[in-house]
């Protein structure tokens, strides 16, 4: 670890960011950590196994340097369908123009009378009357008649299409297994790398992702999986939504392909749903897609791309994710540092640090019951300053995360799996704690390294949990306050 270096950033909002050609490299890499950055996301839409290798290894390599836990996300691609190839890369189109789409077209011969599409069930899936998204709905295909593979469509917007462009249907409805064969591949390379979480893209179902988990068991794999929401689908009501998030370890509001097939005058609903439904049942949730799109080749954000994050802020999503901005923008530090400073001014408002959040609930668990106590207590005794669990596996830390509060959480263990693990959840600063099997010598030392994560003054309290048992899972039933001296 760098000398005397300490990192205590203040935002409760994790930050993740895409990794790609402009921050792949240590020092960027250190600089995103060092001005907010704690989640980092490896997309397998693009890249290899060994270019992601190289970039995992680097964001281990940045936050040892730096003594930080931070959580890697693998992002599985999915069964994204796109359009073939065009002659010329790209047609134009008017409005009211016909147009085909036929999957027995070779895949580079589109053109204006034709164009290739890779989907077994596009064809099926589509009647009169149906749209078609394109471009991410920057074209737009009404339906006419379907004949075998081949769609017959008319143009109802856009004025150009380019060559491979991504393809919904809105409204959803198409029949695509969740997981690839590229998806299967991914997987067992992000297991043999360990990575903290994976997302499986555009899954229809809640068994679509009790399905991912159980090829990940099969190979031994015990990574944490994320729902990307994404499909018309799995936002049909409260309880489709719930299902989906009860299937998994979190939730992401993919916007982007969501907004394609729900329409763009729904999402921002959507994403207060997903966020309150997930935060009610105890699972992180990250909110995406074009939180700082501008910023990709410009230095300043929009006006309205500040109030996105801060929208998202008062949601108490427990992240927001950077997507291009990081992964291929001009710049990828002063992105960090804008959200952060966004996210920092936003938690000063009241309304991110008052919780009646399950005070009318009754708890099922003794840990759980701890940590709502803990949470109350801190809250409501103003010499508290920090909240601390002791915690082997992170839940304790998780369901205390779902409560507003302005103090820091900070989780401690002897794991650094678990370390990395609540590195997403909302206002949870991990610290290495030396295992031990004596619990009271455990705590003669928690304040030391509480203080690498939090600034504590002599006379202050801290709210401590931990568990009689040390080293098993589950066995938080302790509440102590401890007082600086």
């Amino acid at each position: 670890m760098k000398e005397n270096y300490k990192i205590k950033n203040l935002n409760r909002t994790k930050i993740v960011a895409t990794v790609g050609p402009a921050s792949s490299s240590v020092d960027v890499l250190e600089e995103m950590i060092v001005n907010g950055c704690s989640v980092f996301r490896i997309n397998f839409s693009h890249g290899s196994h060994e270019s992601h290798g190289e970039s995992i290894s680097n964001i281990r390599k940045a936050a040892e340097n730096l003594g930080q836990n931070v959580a890697i996300l693998g992002d599985l691609q999915g069964p994204k369908i796109r359009i073939g190839a065009i002659k010329g890369d790209s047609i134009s189109l008017k409005v009211g123009q016909q147009l085909l789409l036929d999957s027995d077209i070779a895949d580079e011969d589109g053109s204006a009378d034709g164009v290739s599409y890779l989907c077994d069930t596009l064809a099926a899936s589509c009647g009169p009357g149906r749209i078609l998204m394109l471009d991410d709905g920057r074209v737009q295909l009404e339906v006419i008649s379907v004949s075998g593979n081949a769609i017959h469509t008319k143009v109802v917007a856009g004025t150009k299409l380019s060559s491979r462009k991504g393809l919904n249907l809105k409204g959803g409805g198409l029949a695509e297994d969740a997981l690839t064969p590229k998806d299967i591949k991914d997987m067992a390379f992000a297991a043999k790398q360990n990575l903290d979480y994976m997302c499986v893209s555009f899954p229809s179902k809640a068994q679509d992702m009790l399905d991912a988990r159980a090829k990940l068991d099969d190979i031994g794999c015990s990574t944490k999986l994320i729902a990307k929401l994404e499909r018309a689908e799995v936002v049909a009501s409260e309880a489709v939504i719930d299902e989906m998030i009860y299937s998994c370890d979190g939730v992401m509001v993919a916007r982007g392909d969501l907004a394609v097939e729900v329409g763009f005058e729904s999402v921002t609903s959507y994403q207060k749903q997903i966020v309150a439904r997930a935060r009610t049942l105890n699972k992180p949730v990250i909110v995406a897609t074009q939180m700082m799109e501008s910023m990709i080749d410009s230095p300043v954000p929009t006006r309205a791309e500040v109030s996105d994050v801060a929208n998202a802020v008062f949601d108490y999503a427990d992240a927001v994710m950077l997507s291009a901005e990081t992964a291929v923008g001009d710049f990828p530090i002063e992105v960090i540092r804008t959200v952060y400073d966004v996210i920092i001014a936003t938690e000063k408002h009241v309304a991110t640090q008052v919780s009646k959040h399950r005070v009318e609930m009754e708890f099922e668990y003794v840990d759980e019951s701890i940590a709502m106590a803990s949470m109350y207590l801190a809250n409501h005794f103003k010499a508290v300053k920090a909240i601390v669990c002791l915690t082997e596996s992170g839940s304790t830390a998780l369901w205390m995360s779902r409560i507003k509060t302005h103090l820091p959480l900070v989780a401690m263990s002897s794991k650094e799996a678990t370390l990395n693990g609540v590195a997403l959840y909302k206002g949870v600063r991990p610290a290495h704690l030396p295992h031990s099997s004596e619990r009271n010598a455990q705590l003669n030392d928690v304040i030391k390294f509480v203080r690498t994560a939090v600034d504590l003054d002599s006379g202050d309290y801290v709210a401590i949990t931990y568990g009689d048992v040390v080293g098993v899972d589950g066995h938080t039933n302790t509440l102590k306050l401890l007082q600086v001296s």
